[in-house]
């Protein structure tokens, strides 16, 4: 597992992914990314911790704007039964509970973050897809359901898709809208900012190379790889030496290729599709017509 390790006010990143082969395209990816759900109390609720973040009985300081309110002893006690359960279903079950009681509360975002968060953890895209819509209508500028939810949808695109239109503008709209947000609101985190904006990209660039726009492709999985320097992903890599394929740059393509196999130590899947590539793209660089001083730019 690899972890994008921050301090406690921000996000560890674990971005292991699961692949699979789907007719009529190279690769689909299902994705595993993992995100610490103790170490986003910056993100989802305060950092000093349930109890605390809900409002006590009796005099209070002046609510901030990033602050959870409850309006009142029940919906505090509500929201933190709800909250601390374990296993994303039986959060899910709770969160809709909570809900139907308090249709007005501000507290019903973060519960519905957390089951996203349960999901991600449990490898269960379409739930978590579920779960970030839900977030995001509530709080559409989050950038985490926003930056998941394109990943999500970028990652099942299929040429057969029939809502295909929809969900390519969804992703660009979302993934547009994460690497935004979190520009914005996040200027304090480096790390965690460029790497939201890094998901954000790569998952741009795998619609992209999807739906035929190569260079475009590339652009943006080359903007996801270098805002993930501090921790590179070689299914980034592996799609950007694609995209370089595709537009017969062999030598960049072999560049990135040996990037991604460098990452996949940990991925079998991955590992074994980068090889194939490599194999592929080794002959084809050698080749006298593929110099990389011919190469379109």
């Amino acid at each position: 597992m690899r972890l994008y390790f921050m301090s406690c006010r921000h996000i560890e990143v674990a971005a292991a992914r699961r692949t699979a082969r789907f007719p009529g395209w190279k690769l689909v990816l299902v994705p595993g990314i993992t995100l610490c759900l103790a170490a986003l109390f910056f993100f989802v609720i305060p950092i000093n911790g349930l109890e605390s973040a809900i409002p006590q009985s009796g005099p209070q300081e002046a609510p901030s704007p990033t602050r959870p309110q409850a309006g009142s002893e029940q919906e505090r006690t509500d929201f933190n039964t709800a909250y601390a359960l374990q296993g994303a279903a039986a959060q899910e079950a709770a969160v809709i509970d909570f809900s139907n009681r308090y249709p007005a509360s501000a507290l019903r975002r973060y519960l519905y973050s957390s089951a996203m968060l349960q999901y991600q953890r449990e490898n269960n895209p379409v739930k978590m897809l579920a779960m970030g819509e839900r977030v995001l209508a509530l709080d559409p500028d989050n950038p985490l359901a926003l930056v998941l939810t394109a990943t999500v949808l970028a990652d099942s695109l299929g040429d057969r898709d029939r809502d295909r239109d929809k969900k390519v503008s969804t992703i660009k709209h979302n993934a547009t809208r994460a690497i935004q947000s979190a520009e914005a609101g996040y200027s304090g985190g480096a790390v965690y900012k460029t790497t939201l904006q890094s998901m954000a990209y790569s998952a741009l660039g795998i619609t992209k190379l999807k739906t035929g726009d190569d260079a475009g492709a590339e652009k943006d999985l080359k903007i996801a790889t270098e805002l993930a320097k501090f921790r590179p992903d070689g299914h980034t890599w592996y799609h950007l030496a694609l995209a370089q394929d595709h537009r017969k740059k062999y030598a960049a393509a072999l560049g990135s290729v040996e990037q991604a196999l460098q990452l996949a130590s940990s991925d079998p899947e991955l590992q074994k599709l980068a090889e194939i590539e490599h194999e592929r793209l080794a002959g084809l660089a050698r080749g006298p017509r593929n110099a990389s001083s011919t190469e379109p730019q």
